[in-house]
């Protein structure tokens, strides 16, 4: 009998867990398909174990409802030309699932390249067994606004300002680097991104791209 992970097209079964953690066949299920798409291999199949109205959310980001966080894992395709997973760790088996994640990214058309570490938390409801939110902490937190836990140190610290300015300008130039869609802001940017990245309507469309 074919397993879920199998059904589904997932190709990171491999998963990682740190001592003492132990994952149910759902969980390695939903973990997988999030590694998957963190790796840039989205697919209709995978995203259908999303809530319809689930939400991603990242420190650039939040996107919310289908419409929303399914251009953004698709963009992931359109921005980047290299994706290398350096390390993965599930770290915790509740709900959240927690996971610490570092990926290399290179992006299309520049060559530039950033290594991002974060802490994935992984939300899933019990009773339909379908993802309800993932967020993708950079560097283990969330910014409630830009300024989150900024301290007045900080703030005079010219090195901090061009440090917070390079790893937007990069994540900015990642999705437009081809357009010049330049308003980037958390929630406009969950607006902006499926205006720029489509999305294929059936199995299909996202097969011709290789996502089957």
């Amino acid at each position: 009998m074919a397993s879920a992970g199998s059904d589904l097209g997932i190709e990171n079964t491999n998963i990682r867990t740190a001592p003492g953690v132990t994952l149910d066949e759902q969980q390695k299920t939903f973990v997988g398909i999030v590694l998957d798409l963190f790796a840039g291999r989205p697919s209709l199949k995978k995203l259908a174990l999303w809530d319809d109205n689930g939400v991603f959310e990242d420190n650039i980001t939040i996107a919310t409802g289908r419409k929303q966080f399914e251009p953004q894992w698709y963009g992931l395709q359109t921005a980047f030309s290299e994706i290398e997973r350096l390390h993965h760790e599930v770290v915790s088996a509740g709900n959240p699932i927690g996971m610490d994640l570092k990926t290399r990214y290179v992006t299309k058309g520049i060559s530039k390249e950033q290594t991002i570490e974060s802490r994935v938390n992984i939300f899933y409801d019990k009773e339909t067994n379908k993802i309800t939110k993932v967020e993708d902490k950079w560097g283990g937190e969330l910014p409630d606004s830009s300024f989150k836990n900024v301290s007045i140190e900080q703030l005079f610290d010219p090195w901090w300002w061009v440090k917070y300015a390079e790893g937007w300008a990069w994540w900015l130039w990642s999705f437009t680097w081809n357009t010049w869609w330049w308003q980037a802001m958390r929630n406009l940017n969950s607006v902006s991104v499926p205006k720029m990245v489509s999305v294929p309507k059936n199995d299909e469309e996202d097969a011709k791209r290789g996502n089957q």
